[in-house]
Parts: structure tokens; C-alpha cells; sequence
């Protein structure tokens, strides 16, 4: 997709405050909009005009937005693998007319950063007319470690916080609190925070802070849902005759019994071995042989013994 410069399509400079981008988008709204405006491409300017500002008067959308640096217009574009990480923004706890905004007509680049599919675009509904409206709830992406997540625990986190400052410009503050992670939480878990979020400008009570869990690679396992993977070199004599040897798992080194005739390739199960919770996940250790080097006289021969005496076709069956 393109990347789109929201300050060159208003015409104002990167650091213009909040009250100057009020301003001219209401001047150039009147002179575009297509009811009224004779320019030929009045239609286009008017939704590029909408989808800028949409994101400019935002506090939290335009901070958001500036991280992503500057960039030339029409540049070939793919938000970051971490976007939205550790950035805190709100959703619709307590209705607005923005929460109603429709951003069908806007384009990709939105759509991806800013759309429904993005982390700005959770959230929507309101409240009963003649009661005090709750603030709106935040959500935030957080990343932890897997030995964090089979462990659970407290841990210190912190969060980019937009606001604007007295003098109307946007800027962004860090906001730490310590968080409980729950023993088995996975990729995708959200742990609710009741009233970190937005204070209710109405009497209401503050909104939530939602904490959307996300688990960091890790150099040993690979995890799908509860169910972790680890690959085990073996040795070919280990594979051929069977071996009993200790394997790593999350929970502390268990002894696990290699089959005499394993493949590479082959998973063995160890039950309950993965991420804890109503139902554990497993462990599954992948097979994978390695070969001695023949580095040395000695290994040389032992090779050639093994090629002259054992009947021993690897592309038989294929």
C-alpha cells in the first residue's frame, strides 16, 4: 500500500498544534466539499481532506501516526511488525459522534493503521441518554516472555500515553503500573485493569484499560496455543538403538525415552507439558539427527566401515 502524508494533504507543518488543524480543516472542508465546491476533483480532495483529519485532531491517532516517521507520498509502505505495541489509546466506552465515524470510504493505508481490523478501530456503543457516561476504556499490546507466561506473576510495565499540552500541541507520556499475568495466559489473552482507563468527563466512572498479551518469540520453543515444540538433536546411534535423555521443558528437565528406530522428523508427546490452564497444553519434542563431522582419520574410517558393511540404501524407497 502508499504511504499517505497527512500534514501535506491539510498543508500544515508537522508541529502545528491542535487548535491550527481545527482551523483549517474547516476552511479547506467549505472549499471542497462537494455540495457546494466548483473544483473538478472536489470529491477526492474532500475524502482525503476527511481521512487526514480524522487522524490529526486525534491526539492519540496523530501520536501514534508521527512514529511512524517521515516518509515520501506514494512510498511503498507496511506498518511495523509491532505496531500499536506498548502505545495506549482509547475506545468507545461512552459513546461520541465519533464513535459512530465511518472510515469504509478511506483508504488502505487507514484502513490498516487506523481501520476496524487495527487496535484504534475496537469499540463502539454508548450510553442510556440522561445518565453520566463512563470514560472510554484504553487498550494497549504488550509483550511478554514465555517463561513469564507458564509462570504468570507481577511485572512493571510501561505505556505511551498521548495527550496536548496547554499550548495545544500533542505529545506523549509514559504511564508504568505493575500488572498481574496470569500463570498460562496466551498470544491474544487480554487482562482488563477496571478503571485505568479514561476518567468520565460526566460523573461516570472511569473506563478500562485492556492489555492485549502478546508473546515474544522465543530461541528454544515454538508455541501454538498451549502446546509448545522443541527440537532435540540426536545422535545417529541414539536414533538407531534407543536412548533415554534429558529434555528441557518450562517446567524444569524431565527424562524422556527415545524409541530405538526413530526418524528424523518425529514428534514424541510429553503430556501436559506446555502452558498451564483448564486444560494444559503439551510438549512435543520434533526428532532431528546430526551427524558426527568427519573431521578426523579416525571418523573417516569409521564411516567407511559403517558405507562397506551395512546394507544401507537411503534412496530405496523413493
Amino acid at each position: 500500500m502508499e504511504y499517505r502524508d497527512y500534514y501535506k494533504v491539510m498543508g500544515v507543518e508537522r508541529g502545528a498544534p491542535q487548535d491550527e488543524i481545527k482551523k483549517v480543516y474547516r476552511k479547506l472542508a467549505r472549499k471542497y466539499h462537494p455540495d457546494v465546491s466548483k473544483e473538478p476533483d472536489a470529491e477526492a480532495r474532500f475524502k482525503e481532506l476527511q481521512e487526514a483529519y480524522n487522524v490529526l485532531s486525534d491526539p492519540e491517532k496523530r501520536a501514534a501516526y508521527d512514529q511512524l516517521g517521515r516518509r515520501r507520498p506514494g512510498e511503498q509502505f507496511q506498518p511495523p511488525p509491532d505496531w500499536g505495541r506498548n502505545f495506549e489509546f482509547r475506545t468507545f466506552g461512552g459513546g461520541g459522534s465519533d464513535a459512530q465515524f465511518d472510515d469504509s470510504q478511506f483508504s488502505d493505508f487507514f484502513a490498516n493503521l487506523f481501520g476496524g481490523a487495527s487496535p484504534f478501530g475496537r469499540g463502539a456503543g454508548g450510553a442510556r441518554a440522561g445518565r453520566p457516561r463512563p470514560g472510554r476504556d484504553h487498550h494497549a499490546r504488550i509483550e511478554i516472555t514465555l517463561e513469564d507466561a507458564y509462570g504468570g506473576g507481577e511485572r512493571a510495565i510501561q505505556l505511551q500515553r498521548p495527550g496536548v499540552t496547554a499550548d495545544g500541541h500533542v505529545t506523549t507520556r509514559t504511564h508504568e503500573l505493575r500488572v498481574r499475568i496470569p500463570a498460562g495466559v496466551t498470544s491474544g489473552t487480554q487482562i482488563r485493569l477496571a478503571g485505568q482507563g479514561e476518567p468520565s468527563m460526566s460523573g461516570g466512572p472511569a473506563g478500562d484499560l485492556y492489555l492485549e498479551v502478546e508473546l515474544q518469540p522465543h530461541s528454544r520453543y515454538q508455541v501454538e496455543g498451549r502446546n509448545v515444540t522443541l527440537t532435540l538433536p540426536l545422535a545417529p546411534w541414539e536414533a538407531a538403538l534407543g536412548a533415554t535423555i534429558e529434555v528441557p521443558t518450562l517446567g524444569g528437565a524431565v527424562e524422556l525415552r527415545i524409541p530405538a528406530g526413530a526418524k528424523a522428523g518425529q514428534k514424541l508427546r510429553l503430556k501436559g507439558r506446555g502452558l498451564p490452564g483448564k486444560e494444559p497444553g503439551d510438549q512435543y519434542v520434533q526428532l532431528r539427527i546430526v551427524l558426527p563431522p568427519a573431521d578426523s582419520e579416525k571418523a573417516r574410517e569409521l564411516y567407511e566401515q559403517m558405507q562397506r558393511e551395512l546394507p544401507f540404501d537411503p534412496r530405496a524407497e523413493s
